[in-house]
């Protein structure tokens, strides 16, 4: 086979193990925006450990298909970006909704959350989410909540036997 062949295979394994590995990916329409604005895109996704890459639609389709996650082929036309990310899965959905808030001509398409195909307003919807390390604080705190109030009313109860005893 030829070289070429060889190397588009390569890329398709690349895209696919990324779509396997990936806790969200979110798939992007960025025409219209300037250099500098993508670049500072990219800037924020990298910043948050997620990989931001251009790919052909026809090698995207192929490793979507490898992957199991065919359902986002529909919205593999035109110029796409796509966003990684394995570790966050809010990250990249956050950070591209807050940059297409701010430049109207970026466009979410769809995503692929823990594996499933979720249309744009289910990206838009997971953005609005607090981040995990947010999630994590609210439920500490509920959590807390119990137990100082545990030892609130033990306090109060301390100080007015001590009252009384006085």
């Amino acid at each position: 086979m030829s070289t070429v062949i060889e190397t588009k295979k390569a890329v398709v394994q690349e895209i696919a193990d990324k779509f396997q590995a990936a806790a969200s990916v979110v798939v992007v329409d960025y025409r219209g925006l300037t250099v500098g604005q993508v670049t500072e895109l990219r800037k924020q996704l990298r910043e948050a450990g997620v990989e931001f890459k251009v790919y052909k639609n026809t090698l995207t389709r192929r490793a979507s298909e490898i992957a199991g996650v065919e359902g986002i082929n529909e919205f593999l036309t035109g110029p796409n970006a796509v966003a990684f990310s394995n570790e966050d899965v809010v990250a990249p959905a956050k950070i591209i909704n807050d940059f297409a808030k701010k430049n109207e001509a970026l466009e979410i398409k769809a995503g692929i959350i823990e594996g499933n195909v979720s249309s744009a307003d289910d990206v838009k919807a997971l953005a609005e989410l607090p981040s995990r390390e947010g999630l994590l604080s609210m439920l500490l705190s509920v959590l807390q909540a119990p137990m100082r109030n545990f030892a609130l009313a033990t306090k109060a109860v301390a100080e007015q036997k001590e009252e009384q005893g006085a």
